[in-house]
């Protein structure tokens, strides 16, 4: 559920320099359909070399390097985050090689030169001039105070209209979900605007225009500001008060029923690819399904997804913390120590450590134990709920039945509960689901997709 992002690393040198490597390079990371720009800068003092990466193509993302090592005309950069090294030569002007991470290899060559970024072909994105009203607005948080940015579209003609609130997936968005070359709130958002639907979506916490401190927020958090935006859509003249929505994707479609079963103001929700069990029993079936898709034999998967379990289940312990986080961090070692050696030798103890450590934070703990079923069993409002039938991420037959089952609970008999065939966790029709397809796919949401949604607030609206 947390989006796919490339971990960037800084570098100290442990031998004499056979080429000068200092100054700044330039490489293009080719990851399926995508081309991610890196930008290295090295530097050299009596102590050795230091510098950063930095991912032009993901916000200008910049970490400092760790360690470098130079022997002769061979370069070995290293990281402590991401599972991630590159290997490479160089003869002064260009540094040839491999980069890696998690066992994946790309080829990567820099170069002195800086590279201009060609974009994706998207021909869903929508370009200006729209055929409808589009504003840059902001809305404050009192309950958090913090002030939102984002983008209001609404009909060019007409008084009132349906309006909705975007809710993005997990990891630091910005309104138009951005991801893998896709702007998937963008096209959405067009859409609806175009078939006489008012939406608003806005940067995440943080993020973007957004103020506030995306790294300590919980879903809990989110929830707030989506009802920051709800309270706004109401101060809209364009807005028709009774027919106010939320769409949710992924992460949003936990939080969406959330603020629903708060917030009356609400009068219907649609959930893509929302969970409808506690975050650790989504994560223990995304773990094994992106395994296989990613090569996994059928126990290399399931050994992987056990593992996770045992390392959620541990987090998600009552007690005391410190506790909490001992049994953790023992837990990791001994899942090194059982590593292979060949396998051991590709990773350090503190690389491995870290790496999963990352699920040791206030947003995952939270996410972990969240479970979705009390605010869904109070929900007696219309709700659309989708899934991909190749969604790898928040798999169907786990979340839909169980979304099912607590709606039911609630004496909800308005609702729609489908599983669309082909479509993956971003809903563009796919072949077999997996993450490495997100970028390569030059659609950015299915057909399929946008006439049910846009039929259900339709139907609604009426």
């Amino acid at each position: 559920m947390r989006k796919i992002c490339i971990l960037l690393f800084c570098l100290s040198a442990l031998q004499p320099r056979a080429q000068d490597i200092t100054g700044t390079w330039y490489g293009a990371l080719r990851i399926g359909g995508n081309s991610l720009r890196l930008t290295l800068e090295l530097s050299k003092s009596d102590s050795g070399y230091a510098g950063r990466m930095i991912s032009v193509d993901q916000g200008n993302t910049a970490l400092p390097l760790q360690s470098v090592t130079l022997n002769g005309n061979t370069v070995d950069l290293r990281s402590s985050m991401g599972g991630i090294s590159y290997s490479g030569t160089t003869d002064g002007k260009l540094i040839r090689g491999t980069f890696t991470q998690n066992g994946q290899k790309f080829p990567l060559e820099f170069g002195r030169m800086p590279i201009e970024k060609l974009a994706p072909r998207r021909p869903q994105e929508p370009k200006e001039p729209y055929p409808y009203s589009a504003e840059d607005v902001s809305f404050f948080n009192a309950r958090d105070s913090i002030t939102l940015a984002g983008t209001f579209t609404f009909p060019a003609s007409g008084s009132t209209f349906p309006a909705v609130v975007l809710i993005s997936g997990s990891g630091p968005q910005n309104r138009n979900e951005e991801l893998m070359g896709h702007k998937t709130f963008l096209v959405l958002a067009d859409h609806l605007t175009r078939n006489g639907i008012a939406v608003l979506r806005f940067d995440d916490r943080g993020v973007g225009k957004s103020k506030g401190n995306f790294n300590k927020a919980t879903s809990a958090d989110f929830a707030n500001d989506v009802e920051a935006a709800v309270a706004y859509l109401k101060t809209r003249k364009e807005t028709d008060r009774k027919k106010i929505g939320l769409i949710g994707h992924s992460e949003g479609g936990l939080i969406a029923p959330m603020v629903a079963e708060r917030n009356r103001d609400v009068r219907y929700i649609v959930l893509m690819a929302g969970p409808g069990v506690k975050g650790k029993d989504v994560l223990e079936v995304q773990v094994e399904l992106l395994g296989k898709a990613g090569g996994a034999s059928e126990a290399e998967a399931k050994k992987e997804a056990r593992q996770m379990r045992e390392m959620t289940d541990i987090l998600t312990m009552n007690g005391d913390s410190s506790v909490i986080n001992s049994a953790f961090r023992a837990y990791i070692n001994n899942a090194y120590d059982a590593l292979a050696d060949s396998i051991r030798k590709q990773v350090s103890r503190p690389l491995y450590t870290m790496q999963y450590a990352r699920l040791n934070t206030p947003w995952m703990k939270y996410f972990l134990n969240y479970d979705p079923a009390p605010a869904l069993e109070k929900i007696r409002i219309p709700v659309l709920a989708l899934n991909g039938s190749k969604d790898l991420q928040v798999w169907a037959p786990q979340n839909l039945p169980a979304i099912e089952r607590s709606l039911k609970k609630a004496g909800n008999r308005n609702y729609v509960i489908k599983e669309l065939p082909g479509l993956n966790h971003l809903f563009q029709e796919s072949r077999t689901g997996g993450s490495d397809e997100y970028g390569e796919i030059e659609q950015t949401l299915s057909p399929v997709l946008l006439a049910e949604i846009t039929a259900f607030i339709k139907k609604l609206s009426n």
